[in-house]
């Protein structure tokens, strides 16, 4: 399975929530997530504040569960580089919502 056929998915399964993908094209920052996923207010992510494929949520933690998450694509069983892993880090200390998912069954996990 390719990167793009992940991609599929998840503009496949968002927008059969209601939501939308926006690709992103970062100026001077190297390894930012791709993707911006907005999701509406009905639906609640899985997410518990770890990137890592799988991931499931505890909506509890938060006040409002996110409806705006970050997405880098990945090919099946490809990893971040370290370059990716540190903008990504450095995203979440900043309250951002970032995940990474690299099958159809990771966009799955964060959209259930």
């Amino acid at each position: 399975m390719r990167e793009s056929q992940v991609e599929a998915y998840l503009v496949e399964r968002v927008k059969a929530l209601g939501g939308e993908v926006r690709k992103v094209r970062w100026i001077g920052r190297n390894g930012a997530p791709d993707r911006l996923v907005m999701l509406p207010e009905k639906v609640v992510p899985k997410w518990d504040g770890v990137s890592r494929p799988g991931a499931i949520c505890v909506a509890e933690e938060w006040r409002r569960p996110p409806r705006t998450i970050w997405v880098e694509l990945k090919a099946p069983g490809e990893r971040p580089k370290p370059h990716q892993q540190r903008e990504h880090d450095r995203m979440r200390r900043m309250g951002q919502v970032v995940v990474v998912v690299d099958s159809f069954e990771a966009v799955d996990g964060v959209l259930e």
